[in-house]
């Protein structure tokens, strides 16, 4: 996966890193005609590189178990543009609601403290719909 376009002279910066720390599975309360399940994860970027950097969006790709894409680009993370400085990290989570088994994987993007572009990679995660009746599941 490349960055945005609008992102294309980004450089993938070393050290700049993307941990999935847990992905949860959580039965919607009234489920639609399509069986909508949602996936609660938790997300850690760590700033292990030398310069200081600010995060100004995303891209995420959610490729599901038919084959068809969803893909998501915006301005901020969780209406947040995050400045780290070499050794800190931003730590957050979201959501995906589904109907099927997917993967999911993108990339965060912004500025260094030079104000050249960069951008680290989301590494790909499964949201894999449990078996009926196992009740919430972590992933």
């Amino acid at each position: 996966m490349t960055p945005s376009e609008n992102n294309s002279s980004a450089e993938e910066l070393p050290g700049l890193r993307v941990t999935i720390d847990k992905i949860i599975h959580q039965e919607m309360e009234e489920p639609a005609d399509d069986e909508q399940h949602a996936f609660i994860y938790f997300i850690t970027i760590s700033n292990l590189s030398d310069r200081t950097v600010t995060l100004l969006g995303r891209k995420w790709i959610i490729t599901n178990a038919d084959g068809s894409k969803l893909i998501v680009e915006g301005d901020k993370i969780v209406q947040q543009t995050p400045k780290l400085a070499p050794g800190e990290s931003f730590s957050y989570n979201s959501y995906h609601v589904t109907s099927q088994n997917a993967l999911a994987e993108g990339a965060f993007h912004g500025k260094d403290d030079q104000g050249a572009k960069i951008f680290t990679r989301i590494p790909q995660f499964q949201l894999i719909i449990p078996n009926p009746g196992f009740g919430p599941a972590e992933i």
